[in-house]
């Protein structure tokens, strides 16, 4: 397994959060010592930012940690928190405008240390279950600024995060919610929807992916409020956490209290939808009627 910055930050900050509490000290007393602000010694405990190597020498001596082995470890962590990501391969050079539906660089980063994903779909399919064209179309209608070769990256960017589902002996885990909505709306054409529904069609006979469809017939829930996944993150690498993304911009919530109210709520859309072979079933009805060209069809009212 490739060793990833985002993980090693958050390994590397429980450590010295672990370090602190067996030395006894509080963060305005380590700041004291460091001549910095508390908020960066939180900010190093809690994953965030570049550590450099000079702090965490002077909080192994300030936390007096003679085993080198557990010296070695720490030095270790802050190498790999220092390393590139994947990820910057695709976003290094990209136009600063918000990006839609999974912020490339931080999501890409916890995505890459989840062992389980679980979402509701409600505008849009995740983008683990997207086909190519499918990504295109919806980058280009919601990224206007950006030029084809931007797209182009972010659509390769998407293929790579796809990969965690197939590879390995233990791939990523993904249970996915989606609104009937998501399978009506015509993305790109009726080709590129037919090609879309052939891929869920794929994805559902894989034994890591769970995919449910929420009917129109369930009527209004509260997961209709907004699209959201919720990141099962292994407990050496942090807490599990949702993530949601607004005009605003991305919101990643980890507090327990949040993050048991987001998987009642999956839960609870999860017990109206169809089961997976009724949802199969759906997906298939859907995969005819783009092909017909229905879909588009219905879509236009009266007058248009």
């Amino acid at each position: 397994m490739e060793h990833e910055p985002t993980g090693a930050r958050r390994r590397l900050g429980a450590e010295l959060r672990r370090l602190r509490g067996n030395a006894g000290l509080r963060l305005d007393e380590v700041g004291r010592e460091l001549d910095c602000s508390t908020s960066k010694i939180s900010r190093l405990e809690n994953g965030k930012g570049i550590p450099k190597p000079r702090d965490v020498e002077d909080l192994i001596r300030i936390y007096r940690v003679t085993a080198e082995l557990e010296k070695a470890m720490l030095r270790r962590l802050v190498h790999e928190s220092r390393s590139q990501g994947w990820w910057e391969t695709y976003t290094d050079g990209l136009s600063a405008e918000r990006f839609v539906l999974d912020s490339p660089g931080r999501y890409a980063a916890l995505e890459t240390d989840a062992v389980g994903i679980d979402s509701f779909d409600l505008a849009v399919l995740h983008g683990l279950v997207q086909t190519s064209d499918y990504t295109r179309s919806i980058l280009t209608a919601l990224l206007p600024r950006h030029e084809v070769w931007e797209i182009d990256r972010l659509v390769d960017l998407r293929g790579h995060r796809q990969r965690a589902l197939s590879s390995g002996s233990d791939p990523l885990r993904l249970l996915d919610v989606i609104d009937e909505g998501a399978l009506r709306r015509v993305v790109g054409g009726p080709a590129v929807m037919v090609g879309q529904m052939e891929r869920l069609l794929e994805l559902a006979d894989m034994p890591n992916v769970v995919l449910h469809v929420l009917p129109f017939g369930a009527g209004m829930h509260r997961a209709h409020s907004g699209q959201f996944s919720i990141l099962e993150i292994p407990d050496e690498l942090g807490s599990d956490l949702v993530y949601t993304e607004s005009h605003a911009g991305d919101t990643y919530l980890s507090d327990t209290v949040d993050v048991r109210l987001y998987r009642a709520i999956l839960d609870d859309a999860r017990a109206r939808a169809q089961d997976p072979e009724s949802s199969r079933d759906t997906l298939l009805r859907y995969r005819e009627l783009h092909l017909s060209g229905e879909g588009a069809e219905i879509d236009r009212l009266p007058g248009q």
